[in-house]
């Protein structure tokens, strides 16, 4: 009797254990206990409609935080994904404003954020340029250049049913933008599992130096990583613009670290070699559901980061605790 009571124990602590071992398990707490905690606060929470807002708003920063998980895994950092979003937006209406065929439009720009994503790859692997440095020159150039072009006025006119559907319409009942996300995170989960370059990733991220010993090409990794990542954020400026049928020269502000917070508090490591790119979309959630949480209680705007902030440090410690219990 006692026996089968300390093995029913044992089994628990098991299971227990199991749970609080998974990676990015402090990013699905915190984001538990703040879905209860806003169900409670406030009636409108849950609602099927405001849920839909928030998993729409999550969407740009996912898209953007995918690569950006490609890029900490394999130990690198790119701060000019705001910046290619905000671009690209002021790009694609530019290019429809102008009387280009909505769709060539789509894919110029697509193109145009490939091009970003393989200068920022360039300066780091021809020019050995610190990723801090050089990405941050790209989004500070980005910034400037769309200042001059717009003047800091946003470009209106959108009203294009072809280009409204993208971030406006319905496959069956699924929101287009939120179809893209899933098809971009199925792509990009069979990539880092199953393909060389996910594989050759991690490695870098794991020992650079052993990763190039056996033959891996860094800088191809590195320039490939880089252009995806300038993809995505292309994508994600170009649905923004879609919805708000608005290129704000302002849009994607701030934007990286959102993207670098979700990834991190979805339990990809700083330090390479280790990536959770389901935990990345729900730490993009996340950030998005704090954001309307804080908006539907009325606290003031400029607290919001300072709440982020506080949201980030649990997730993260949580993990940090689990990581060291396992070592």
């Amino acid at each position: 009797m006692i026996n089968t009571k300390n093995q029913n124990q044992n089994r628990i602590t098991s299971i227990f254990r199991s749970v609080f071992s998974i990676s990015g398990i402090g990013v699905i707490i915190a984001f538990t206990v703040l879905v209860m905690y806003l169900s409670l606060a406030s009636p409108n929470f849950l609602t099927t409609s405001n849920i839909m807002i928030v998993i729409r708003q999550a969407v740009f920063v996912a898209l953007m935080a995918i690569g950006m998980t490609f890029i900490i895994a394999e130990g690198a950092i790119d701060l000019s994904v705001g910046a290619t979003l905000g671009i690209s937006g002021i790009m694609v209406a530019a290019l429809i404003l102008a009387g280009v065929n909505i769709y060539l439009a789509v894919v110029i720009t697509l193109l145009f954020g490939i091009l970003i994503g393989l200068i920022n790859g360039l300066l780091v692997t021809q020019l050995h340029m610190p990723y801090f440095i050089a990405t941050l020159g790209t989004l500070s150039i980005m910034r400037g250049l769309i200042l001059m072009y717009t003047n800091g006025i946003p470009l209106y006119g959108l009203r294009f049913p072809e280009f409204q559907y993208l971030a406006q319409g319905f496959i069956g009942p699924i929101p287009v933008p939120i179809f893209i996300l899933f098809a971009a995170l199925l792509i990009f989960l069979y990539v880092m599992n199953r393909t060389k370059l996910g594989r050759y990733t991690l490695a870098i991220g794991t020992n650079r130096e052993a990763a190039r010993l056996v033959g891996i090409n860094i800088p191809k990794i590195e320039l490939i990583l880089f252009s995806l990542t300038g993809f995505l954020s292309a994508l994600a400026g170009i649905l923004l613009t879609s919805r708000t049928e608005a290129a704000v020269p302002t849009a994607g502000s701030g934007y990286e670290l959102d993207v670098i917070a979700a990834v991190v508090i979805g339990g990809t490591s700083m330090t390479g070699g280790k990536a959770n790119l389901i935990g990345t979309i729900i730490g993009a959630i996340l950030m998005t559901t704090i954001r309307n949480g804080l908006n539907l209680l009325g606290i003031n705007a400029l607290l919001h980061q300072v709440v982020i902030g506080i949201f980030i440090l649990i997730a993260v410690g949580i993990d940090s605790r689990i990581s060291t219990k396992k070592s």
